[in-house]
């Protein structure tokens, strides 16, 4: 064959051949950058802002985020309020038209799941409310599950060349996730029915996922630190209604489920809440192993 042949020959086999377009994501948060990893492997950058010893609510509006927001293509956020101190803020400095809300680059995933505990009445006094509901989504791997489906479908819309290719990965994701539900609800079912106490009401979806009874709550309001009168309060409750363990994210402080704790004798469990919260949770399948072996282990 002669060399102009062949060369013509390499190209049109090159051009039949999909290539991953560089598509950019800024996941809020890390279970979200995990996911989008796991649906979008190698090919697809993805930049994570917040950290998990980050408390996601409170995070500065960092021109080296809006630098990377600039650069999105896709932003997957959790919505809910979740970012609502400094994500618009991020997106409206970084003048991205792509990623902006009601955009197909930007991707809510509190609004692929059916929200727990939306608030009776919305008042500010009552501290760190969410109008629309708990936006820590990520505690329940069902709803992880649902996100998952959503946005492989946003990556694949996004990035029309390669939709296979975000649907084969969703695909294999996908049976790997829902057997690994299954081991975990069967390795959970000594919890069914354990009674706990949360520092921060940030596990409601854990908690019915795993069918256990929140009986407390450390802060005296969403987001506002604990005092020693309502600690003390909170100890004269479990003398009426005990519990096994204080559950605490791993990012917040340990001195008040650690003074209860002590003085109820009962266990305090830190629990990774996100991806990289413990060393054990290094990805999502780690992050709901880890959790489950902790709490296992606090109410034995």
């Amino acid at each position: 064959m002669k060399p102009i042949l062949v060369l013509l020959a390499t190209l049109v086999a090159a051009w039949s051949v999909p290539v991953h377009a560089a598509l950019n994501v800024f996941a809020t948060v890390p279970e979200w950058g995990a996911l989008a990893k796991e649906l979008g492997g190698d090919q697809v950058p993805v930049y994570t802002a917040t950290n998990a010893m980050q408390d996601p609510h409170h995070v500065e509006a960092r021109p080296s985020l809006i630098a990377r927001a600039r650069g999105a293509d896709l932003v997957v956020a959790t919505g809910a309020e979740l970012e609502v101190g400094w994500l618009p803020l991020v997106l409206q400095q970084a003048g991205n038209a792509r990623v902006q809300p009601g955009r197909a680059g930007y991707f809510d995933a509190a609004a692929q799941v059916a929200l727990l505990g939306k608030p009776a009445r919305l008042d500010r006094s009552e501290g760190d409310v969410h109008p629309q509901g708990d936006p820590h989504i990520q505690t329940d791997p069902r709803n992880i599950a649902l996100v998952a489906a959503a946005l492989a479908a946003r990556l694949a819309q996004l990035d029309a060349p390669n939709a296979s290719s975000y649907q084969a990965r969703y695909k294999q994701f996908s049976e790997r996730w829902n057997g690994a539900i299954r081991k975990w609800e069967q390795q959970a079912a000594p919890l069914r029915g354990v009674a706990v106490v949360v520092q921060h009401r940030a596990f409601t979806y854990l908690i019915a996922w795993l069918g256990m009874n929140e009986v407390a709550a450390l802060e005296p309001k969403p987001g506002l630190e604990p005092t020693t009168a309502h600690l003390s309060a909170v100890l004269e409750s479990l003398q009426r209604q005990p519990a096994k363990m204080v559950l605490r994210a791993a990012y917040q402080s340990d001195r008040a489920s650690q003074w209860v704790a002590e003085r109820a004798k009962i266990k305090a469990v830190a629990l990774p809440f996100t991806v990289g919260g413990t060393d054990a949770a290094k990805d999502l399948f780690g992050l709901f192993d880890d959790t489950l072996q902790r709490l296992l282990k606090g109410a034995a």
